[in-house]
């Protein structure tokens, strides 16, 4: 599969699973996380060159898109991922809060979603 597309199926299941919670759907928004997490593998499969392709969704117009590609990225894009989570998390409400949380997992050494 292009890079481009598990670019976007990783875009789509961001957005899919952040719609769910919002209506309170656990069920369906596990799944699209479960899908999220799929899409990375396949990037993170293609080295960092998937990586890289990733790093086009740091400027997604969707906040929860943005803050969830720069969770994934701490490790390989660690200035441009937390730039965006330090913005993110100055504002209001879970997304805020999710990047204020990954940029503490990140400091203190225990983030490990992409252990490289």
């Amino acid at each position: 599969m292009p890079l481009e597309e598990l670019v976007e199926q990783f875009a789509h299941h961001v957005a899919a699973q952040t719609e769910a919670i919002w209506r309170g759907d656990a069920k369906t928004g596990n799944k699209h996380a479960r899908q999220r997490a799929a899409a990375f593998k396949q990037l993170r499969a293609h080295g960092d060159a998937g990586r890289d392709a990733l790093a086009a969704l740091l400027a997604h117009p969707r906040v929860d898109v943005r803050t969830m590609a720069a969770v994934y990225l701490l490790r390989h894009r660690t200035d441009e991922a937390v730039a965006v989570l330090e913005q993110v998390a100055r504002g209001q409400g879970l997304i805020a809060f999710e990047a204020g949380q990954a940029l503490e997992r990140w400091k203190e050494g225990t983030w490990a979603l992409d252990p490289g």
